[in-house]
């Protein structure tokens, strides 16, 4: 709303300073700013409110060091991110632009049913929460209407060299380059990125190519599903991290200053060029909801490490997985999750791996075996006897080398 009012004084009366506010990073660098104040000083305040409503954490007793001490400690400190994403962005995006419209849903929707989740398990008693079914259908629906306005949203494009624009379909625009003979062109294809691939952009539209002479107009028969089941697993990947102080938090900050950059990036014409991406017209000012994102996992984390004062429960990790996921979409990095959202991806494949060979074991010997010695993977360590602030830094670590190797993606191909 601040970036409304700025750009209407710096058209009206041409107010000194009111022009910066048309930039992503004067804007990127205020967002940041605001959403570290709202979750460290207000975060305190949201956190007493909690403590006075007896929303505490109820602890399973797993065998885990340290673990008793934790009972009572106020949960759902999600509703901190978010609120701390939230008002910057309202405050300084474009609101019409429409990856910021997809990101303030995602946060809403995730949010939500996080919250339902949670609300259940501390005032309806019931440790269970909201039925696991109930919680895949909301991320399916999010899936669904994420992939739907990425398939038909007019203001969706990518942008892209050519030789011969004659031979494309669901061209918008095709502008001429300069002394070559090769052109611009937006167009509406549900391309992706495959990382270290020297001819590197991938059409979806490909995986079925054999429907015949129009199958490029059932695309949305495979990107759709594929953009819940990345959802999903995300989302379930963010909710499985949040196991012990500071994990979730920490690593999703990690991953979303890597997006951040993606962004930064992919919309920026000048850089695409430089660095021979795909440029994506109006991603750049995701910039803004990223960088309000990362500031308010930061400020959360000033709660939220070792000893915890807060957990962010599955209002906060739901979101956080939602979010990440949504985002990497948008700019056309899916298939980078695998690397950038490594963290995830351990911890989903430790309880995957750990049930299906628990099942088999015992189907086939009569005694259930384990791989770790419990699961998810940041478990393990704990009953191997490390402490969980040097679990958590390890992990953090790790973080940080998957976003570098990320990263170099935009160059080494």
């Amino acid at each position: 709303m601040l970036y409304y009012f700025f750009e209407y004084l710096d058209k009206t009366y041409d107010v000194p300073g009111a022009g910066l506010f048309n930039f992503i990073t004067f804007r990127a660098i205020l967002a940041v700013i605001l959403s570290l104040f709202i979750a460290t000083v207000y975060g305190k305040k949201i956190i007493n409110y909690l403590q006075k409503k007896q929303v505490g954490e109820s602890i399973r007793d797993l065998g885990l060091e340290g673990q008793n001490e934790k009972a009572g400690t106020p949960t759902m400190g999600g509703i901190i991110i978010i609120l701390a994403t939230l008002v910057p962005v309202l405050l300084f995006a474009k609101l019409e632009n429409i990856y910021v419209i997809l990101l303030i849903v995602t946060t809403v929707w995730m949010g939500t049913i996080g919250f339902i989740d949670d609300y259940i398990k501390k005032f309806k008693n019931d440790k269970q929460g909201l039925p696991g079914k109930f919680k895949v259908i909301g991320q399916i629906g999010l899936g669904l209407f994420v992939g739907v306005t990425m398939y038909l949203h007019p203001d969706i494009i990518v942008q892209r060299t050519i030789e011969n624009p004659e031979t494309e379909t669901q061209i918008t625009e095709v502008i001429a380059k300069e002394s070559t003979n090769t052109f611009y062109v937006k167009d509406k294809a549900m391309l992706t990125t495959i990382p270290f691939v020297k001819e590197n952009e991938f059409n979806y539209a490909e995986l079925i190519s054999w429907a015949g002479e129009n199958y490029k107009s059932y695309v949305w028969l495979i990107f759709i599903p594929i953009v819940i089941f990345i959802i999903t697993a995300v989302s379930n990947g963010a909710n499985l991290t949040d196991g012990i102080d500071g994990l979730a938090a920490g690593t999703s900050a990690i991953i979303g200053l890597t997006l951040a950059l993606f962004a930064w990036v992919s919309g920026n014409v000048i850089f695409a060029d430089y660095l021979n991406i795909m440029y994506i017209p109006n991603t750049g000012e995701m910039t803004i909801f990223i960088t309000a994102f990362v500031g308010a996992l930061i400020g959360f984390l000033w709660y939220n490490t070792y000893p915890a004062q807060v957990f962010m429960g599955d209002t906060g990790s739901l979101t956080i997985g939602g979010i990440i996921a949504v985002i990497a979409i948008a700019v056309r990095k899916e298939l980078l999750i695998p690397i950038l959202c490594g963290i995830f991806l351990m911890e989903n494949l430790s309880v995957v791996l750990q049930v299906s060979w628990f099942k088999y074991t015992k189907k086939k010997f009569g005694e259930g075996r384990r791989i770790f010695r419990m699961s998810p993977l940041h478990h393990h360590y704990q009953i191997k006897g490390f402490h969980e602030s040097k679990i958590v830094t390890r992990f953090w670590i790790v973080g940080i080398f998957l976003a570098i190797i990320t990263i170099v993606t935009l160059k080494i191909r």
